[in-house]
């Protein structure tokens, strides 16, 4: 399993969101490229970047200083979410270096888009899935239907993903713990593999992830932010506690 550092970017800063309230927001840097090389520094094997900009405004807002950290670290794979709500829009972070692209909004809400975008770009589409309740939320977290997510994912099986990010909203930020239990449900029925996000606080949580013995093909890792930020997860110990054999 893979530890994975989210850079959460607004107005270019990186920040921190707690349940995806932009008004909520801790800003830890003013110089993403160098907090990109912070984590590679310390042994990261992927990057998971999002535009919170353009996630609201359904259009990448902060796309030069995305590209700016794909460029600080060229051999880092970086997952690259936010806005990307059309083929141009994907296809550029790809075209800038992007390992992937996540998306969320518009394959939520239009699965065949989902579809021919995963057809276009084979292995470097994920699907970002966001709940609350277990129900999905799209649009910033702002418009929540009654859409069940692991129904939709599940839905999924012949769309060749890279991955599926799931998020608990209502832990995401919050230090408050990981949902291993749906992340389990949702490992173990999805074709494409998951990583965790939301709620992730320190080692005990990756301990539970790593628990539940899933292999790499149905859980592939865990995003953090806040715990790596907030100083409650090392990312070194993090990472070596889920490279130790089971």
């Amino acid at each position: 399993m893979l530890l994975i550092p989210a850079i959460d970017l607004k107005r270019g800063q990186c920040v921190q969101l707690r349940q995806g309230a932009m008004a909520s927001a801790s800003t830890y840097s003013d110089d993403p490229p160098g907090m990109a090389k912070r984590w590679q520094d310390a042994g990261a094997r992927r990057l998971h970047v999002v535009d919170l900009d353009g996630a609201f405004a359904g259009e990448p807002v902060n796309r030069q200083h995305v590209e700016d950290i794909v460029a600080a670290v060229p051999d880092l794979p970086v997952q690259v979410g936010g806005g990307i709500r059309s083929a141009e829009a994907a296809s550029a972070y790809l075209d800038a270096g992007a390992e992937q692209v996540i998306a969320g909004t518009r394959a939520l809400e239009d699965a065949d888009f989902l579809r021919t975008l995963a057809e276009r770009f084979p292995g470097q589409v994920i699907l970002g899935l966001d709940a609350r309740d277990g129900r999905i939320s799209t649009r910033g977290w702002t418009a929540r239907s009654d859409v069940d997510a692991m129904t939709f994912a599940v839905g999924l099986h012949d769309v060749d993903l890279f991955a599926i990010v799931y998020t608990d909203i209502a832990r995401d930020g919050m230090l408050s713990g990981v949902n291993a239990a749906a992340t389990q449900r949702l490992a173990e029925a999805a074709a494409a593999p998951v990583i965790a996000s939301g709620g992730v606080k320190n080692l005990d949580d990756l301990r539970t992830l790593k628990a539940l013995g899933l292999p790499a093909r149905r859980l592939l890792g865990a995003i953090s932010g806040s715990a790596l930020y907030e100083g409650t997860l090392d990312f070194q110990a993090g990472q070596r506690l889920l490279d130790e054999e089971p």
